[in-house]
């Protein structure tokens, strides 16, 4: 059920979304890093938390904004009103979800700062740099595009915040990168020293990695599912999420 809302409303819960999204990433990685000095145990606890903190997250707030809590989701969704879908979000609602994501994934991040009484506004440190990283990031954008993408194509969003949720767990053992996977959760951890930080330099290398990877992504599908038939809306129709879009795989 899609819960009726203005593109303000929508835009607060993309932005409290990805702020509790970071505050779970965050938290998790200072919270397993302070209880283990083993780095394997601590990616463990890390990522069992950010994938059910996750999962959660986009089920409460899909209803409402689709949960994209991440521009390159949302850049996914406007190329598919581009492509003829009318559930797609316009170019101005793609620019305001974008701003409400970075935003709260800064904000996220000072909260989970502050609330583990370390001093809030303090640049990572951890240069995370190589070409190895990047293909890393490449590979876990395009994973993360083609599960929302074919899970919608073949009908069954439904699917999408267990799917998401699995994916992210898995991602962040199986990529060089940690699956970051999200330019305003990338943004939002350069603003914590900790376990899951990552240095402001690194941040234009990781976040470029993540656009290809989502193009790459959007190509998967189109390639495995085919394109969805153009069709037409109410011109007041609210943009939808993929957790609200159907598609047919045509030939």
């Amino acid at each position: 059920m899609t819960v009726p809302a203005s593109l303000a409303r929508r835009a607060v819960a993309e932005f409290i979304g990805t702020a509790a999204l970071l505050l779970v990433v965050i938290g998790s990685g200072i919270q397993a890093a302070a209880l283990s000095a083993d780095t394997g145990v601590a990616l463990v606890a890390n990522s069992l938390a950010s994938a059910i903190g996750l999962g959660l997250i986009i089920t409460l707030f899909g209803p409402i904004s689709g949960a994209h809590l991440n521009p390159v989701v949302t850049l996914t969704s406007w190329w598919d009103r581009r492509t003829g879908n009318p559930d797609g979000l316009t170019g101005r609602q793609a620019l305001l979800y974008t701003a409400a994501q970075t935003g709260g994934a800064i904000a996220g991040a000072l909260l989970a700062e502050v609330m583990f009484g370390r001093t809030p506004g303090t640049f990572a440190t951890q240069v995370r740099d190589g070409g190895h990283l990047l293909i890393g990031e490449i590979v876990a954008t395009a994973g993360l595009v083609l599960v929302i993408q074919g899970l919608g194509r073949i009908g069954r969003p439904r699917l999408i915040p267990a799917a998401v949720a699995a994916y992210i767990a898995a991602a962040i053992w199986f990529t060089s990168s940690g699956s970051f996977a999200n330019p305003a959760g990338t943004v939002g951890r350069a603003f914590t020293d900790s376990f899951t930080g990552i240095a402001p330099a690194s941040l234009p290398g990781f976040v470029a990695a993540q656009l290809l990877g989502g193009i790459l992504g959007l190509t998967l599908a189109a390639v495995l599912y085919g394109r969805r038939p153009a069709a037409s809306a109410p011109a007041d129709r609210p943009a939808a999420s993929p957790l609200n879009q159907t598609y047919e795989t045509v030939s």
